[in-house]
């Protein structure tokens, strides 16, 4: 049986490795490895496969268009290409990425079974690509593995016609194996000044393509009540100079930007933080993680993953600079009853 696994973002190559280690595990069992470029920093991906002693992809796609749907065309078809060399029996890929659709899409019309991990996710706003990305890819679906009861329910309530499985979220398995490794060896925090900071994160093209959000952002993070360490993604960094916001943030002593990180350093990062901002699914789910516990502002105005939420864990904290200063500064009135409530089960550990 050869299984052919379809990653092509960092959260996906995390939210995999479990799945691949244990795959690979199993005699009768076949396993292919599919990079599918679409982020396009090779030695970032590079970096983070490396850490998670995953094997090397045995296909590593180039892509060459940036535009959604010229790489959404692209993927599908370089994707039919590599499906079309294997004997596949079982194509596997998680999330909503536009890798998710695309290898989903590939293998229908081969007519290949496909199996989505992380299905039944619904922020129920269709102003994001990802929510149609998802929506599509579970319909196309004969096996759906939904990391929460409410994911499932979302499922039931679309009528699709695969096989549903509560299975946890893989984000949870990744964090229990490496945050041990992580605390070992990563050294991120010797290039920390602070005492206590926030942790921040934004990457979200409806967030960060956006020059009024964007201001939003960098105008909170000058005022922030804590000093913030900020690894800046690619994206963001182009937008934030592209909007002549970068040399502000640069010149505020109480910022610290740092380059994108590893997995290992942000997994550190996360557990020595006062409090986590991020716009972020999977950093939502990270820290709900037993090994980090950490109370997370959503910066953003909808959300597929609720149930932290409904337990007091998360709060969506908008975009708007007065929000997220609210918010802000009521976690930090209220730290020591908040990090007392349990963590939602929103995965099984």
């Amino acid at each position: 049986m050869n299984v052919t696994l379809v990653a092509g973002t960092r959260p996906e190559i995390i939210k995999m490795a479990s799945v691949i280690d244990n795959l690979q595990k199993k005699r009768d069992v076949e396993v292919t490895y599919v990079h599918s470029g679409q982020h396009y920093d090779y030695e970032l991906s590079k970096k983070f496969i490396e850490e998670m002693n995953l094997p090397k992809p045995d296909f590593w796609i180039d892509l060459y268009y940036s535009d959604p749907a010229d790489q959404m065309a692209e993927l599908i078809k370089k994707l039919r290409e590599v499906f079309s060399k294997e004997k596949v029996s079982l194509v596997l890929f998680q999330g909503d990425t536009n890798t998710t659709l695309a290898a989903a899409l590939a293998a229908n019309k081969l007519g290949i079974p496909i199996g989505h991990i992380e299905a039944g996710l619904r922020s129920n706003d269709f102003r994001m690509p990802e929510e149609f990305n998802c929506r599509l890819a579970d319909h196309l679906s004969l096996l759906l593995f939904a990391p929460t009861q409410k994911s499932y329910e979302n499922l039931l309530k679309e009528s699709v016609w695969g096989e549903i499985y509560v299975t946890g979220n893989t984000v949870i398995d990744a964090v229990t194996r490496f945050y041990p490794i992580a605390k070992e060896k990563s050294r991120i925090l010797e290039k920390i000044p602070f005492e206590e900071f926030i942790l921040f994160t934004a990457h979200r093209a409806e967030n960060v393509d956006n020059p009024i959000i964007l201001r939003e952002f960098v105008s909170f993070l000058i005022e922030s009540p804590i000093p913030v360490v900020y690894p800046v993604h690619p994206r963001t960094l182009k937008r934030l100079k592209e909007y002549n916001l970068w040399d502000k943030l640069k010149n505020t002593k109480h910022i610290l930007l740092l380059p994108p990180v590893g997995y290992l350093d942000i997994l550190v990062l996360m557990k020595n933080a006062r409090l986590i901002i991020t716009d972020s699914g999977g950093i939502v789910e990270e820290a709900t993680a037993p090994q980090i516990r950490k109370p997370v502002l959503i910066a953003r105005l909808s959300t597929e993953r609720p149930e932290a939420i409904e337990h007091g864990f998360a709060k969506l904290a908008g975009v708007i600079k007065s929000s997220l200063l609210e918010h802000t500064k009521y976690i930090l009135e209220n730290y020591n009853e908040i990090i007392k409530k349990p963590p939602p089960k929103i995965t099984i550990w």
